[in-house]
């Protein structure tokens, strides 16, 4: 199968009506353990008219080992990148589309903070759900994109670069709980990872309020 390379057709598009686009897209939203992160990226009329970055793809078609320098080039590509997370504490509490929400709304409040003017702007999101309009403190204009991360250059590189931010964390918590092996699952459910549960029961990056034990091997 042919692998899809993102454009920019949609975003040039969509910015014959709007200022501004913020693009998002979640990292571990299935994962056992670790935060839940939204990448957020934005981009002008301006921007869209540069060519993509080579090798720009949704960060599950990027092999590990080359994120870091792909998210690198989509960072100084696009015109603003932050990420928004939402803690295993706070899934736990809220739940897990609330916290996506939560997250999304933190990417897109570090984006605008250098002053994109959010009345005039579109978030455009993965998926099919809009997670986010219900949590942030102000009214904003969302269009949900089903395979966004596949086919819009924007949402790709939000992807990619949570991504690479998650993975990264993931490795720093590994060095604190080295049993669950999260250098290599990133919080996922293994099999090593779901063994050394049942082995030395939960840390406090686990999502605790989630059946653990029984949860289906990902990989």
């Amino acid at each position: 199968m042919a692998v899809v390379s993102p454009t920019l057709t949609l975003e040039r598009r969509l910015l014959r009506e709007y200022t501004t686009i913020i693009a998002l897209d979640e990292v571990g939203r299935g994962a056992l353990a670790g935060p839940v992160a939204v990448g957020a990226a934005l981009m002008d009329a301006a921007g869209a008219r540069h060519r993509v970055p080579e090798g720009l793809r949704d960060s599950k078609l990027v092999t590990e080992k080359r994120r870091p320098d792909v998210a690198a080039r989509a960072e100084a590509w696009v015109q603003g990148s932050g990420i928004g997370w939402s803690s295993a504490a706070e899934i736990d509490q809220v739940g897990i589309m609330r916290a996506l929400g939560l997250a999304a709304s933190r990417a897109i409040l570090a984006v605008s903070a250098s002053g994109v003017d959010l009345s005039t702007t579109l978030i455009i999101l993965d998926g099919n759900h809009d997670y986010v309009s219900a949590v942030h403190p102000e009214r904003l204009t969302v269009r949900s994109i089903v395979k966004g991360d596949r086919d819009c250059a924007s949402v790709s590189s939000a992807s990619v670069i949570a991504k690479v931010a998650r993975d990264t964390l993931m490795q720093e918590l590994h060095a604190q709980h080295p049993a669950y092996q999260w250098d290599r699952n990133k919080g996922y459910a293994s099999q090593e990872h779901r063994d050394a549960i049942r082995a030395g029961g939960l840390s406090p990056y686990h999502r605790a309020s989630w059946a653990i034990a029984d949860a289906p091997t990902l990989f």
